[in-house]
């Protein structure tokens, strides 16, 4: 499996797993081969409909949802999907 067929492979799982709750703004974040186990590590963010704020300040300049990040682990061998995990960001200092 290459790094562009590992990332549609998550995309698409995402996409997938989250159907109902409507998520939006798809998109690849991150990508990183583990040679150990012989796993792709993807990270997909996106945007679900409850993250976006809703107040006047907002309406006047323009709405950016909050994202969510998650790192799905696809086996390099077979393709199968090993996990979905939070991806959590830490703070910039």
């Amino acid at each position: 499996m290459d790094v562009k067929e590992a990332a549609r492979t998550a995309k698409e799982y995402v996409a997938n797993l989250y159907a109902g709750e409507e998520i939006m703004n798809v998109g690849l974040e991150e990508v990183e081969f583990d040679d150990r186990s012989n796993d792709w590590k993807i990270t997909i963010g996106f945007s679900r409909p409850w993250d976006r704020k809703r107040n006047l300040a907002t309406a006047l300049e323009g709405e950016i949802p909050a994202r969510s990040y998650k790192v799905v682990c696809i086996d390099d061998d077979d393709g199968h999907i090993v996990s979905l995990k939070d991806r959590l960001l830490t703070a910039a200092r």
